[in-house]
């Protein structure tokens, strides 16, 4: 039996406006893949990886966990927040005493805001096409 078959993983995702972000977790050295990169190369901004970090920080175990993150959709910063709410989730089942934690540093909260539908006979969300009375 090889060493990859006794390792537990801890899948969770994470959502934020229109990116999907699907978290595996594994105990080991603290790679971080995303999308099939590093995460140095994927989170062309440092506010990017700082919010990506953030939750290990919180629970000061930056170097004990691999993760290989799967997002989709959306911005990079709806992508950084939903892969943060994943990986925040995916802690809390690997060890449900860190939840206190995240939970006080506001990394399990779903931020449920999206972008408004346009409506028709209207050029957006809520712009209106100007009235004329005469």
């Amino acid at each position: 039996m090889s060493a990859k078959a006794n390792t537990q993983v801890f899948a969770a995702t994470g959502r934020r406006k229109a990116a999907i972000a699907r978290v595996r977790l594994t105990e080991g050295k603290g790679k971080i893949i995303i999308n099939g990169k590093k995460a140095e190369d994927f989170c062309a901004l440092e506010s990017f990886h700082f919010e990506v970090n953030a939750p290990m920080k919180a629970i000061e175990k930056e170097d004990q966990f691999n993760m290989s993150v799967h997002v989709q959709g959306g911005g990079y910063i709806g992508q950084a927040f939903a892969i943060r709410l994943g990986i925040a989730r995916a802690l809390e089942k690997y060890d449900s005493e860190l939840r206190s934690p995240l939970k006080s540093a506001g990394f399990l909260r779903r931020d449920s805001r999206v972008r408004e539908r346009k409506k028709s006979g209207q050029p957006g969300a809520r712009k209106r096409f100007q009235f004329s009375k005469r």
